[in-house]
């Protein structure tokens, strides 16, 4: 292999066909109505008719039943694992600003932070959250830490 190969590459054959030119006389095969039928909605500019519409017909959208609902009052906590803060250790204090010191959370925590147990932990850490899953605060103290709930002001 030659070392400029990088610089011949090109799709393999049949894999780049033309464009179609519309409306380019009748010699192409597609002049005059360029492939559009005779009068008719689709064959205005502009013409057609919205995603989803049946023509008149009640849509599929609306004819299926609706299941469910969204609660309005959701609170979305951001998460980390314990396995994660073990190599985010700062003094043996891990807190929301920390975490966002080192990019590990968006600016917008939502409801809060909330540390869950998957992963292991060796580190004594003082792990300041505002939700703290039931095996993550067992393997948090296991290892010697401490696991302290912070209220909701951010």
């Amino acid at each position: 292999m030659a070392n400029n190969m990088l610089s011949q590459l090109k799709p393999p054959a049949g894999a780049v066909k033309k464009r179609r030119r519309v409306g380019r006389g009748p010699g192409s095969g597609l002049g005059k109505t360029a492939g559009r039928g005779h009068k008719g909605q689709n064959s205005r500019s502009g013409g057609g008719v919205r995603p989803g519409f049946e023509g008149g017909q009640m849509p599929l959208q609306r004819r299926l039943p609706k299941r469910g609902f969204t609660n309005i009052f959701r609170k979305q906590f951001e998460i980390i694992n314990v396995g994660d803060l073990e190599r985010l250790a700062v003094d043996g204090v891990i807190s929301v600003d920390i975490l966002r010191d080192q990019r590990q959370l968006s600016k917008n925590i939502g409801a809060g932070l909330k540390v869950l147990g998957n992963g292991e932990l060796t580190t004594a850490l003082t792990v300041r959250a505002h939700r703290f899953s039931q095996s993550a605060r067992q393997k948090i103290e296991a290892a010697g830490g401490k696991a302290e709930v912070i209220d909701g002001d951010r």
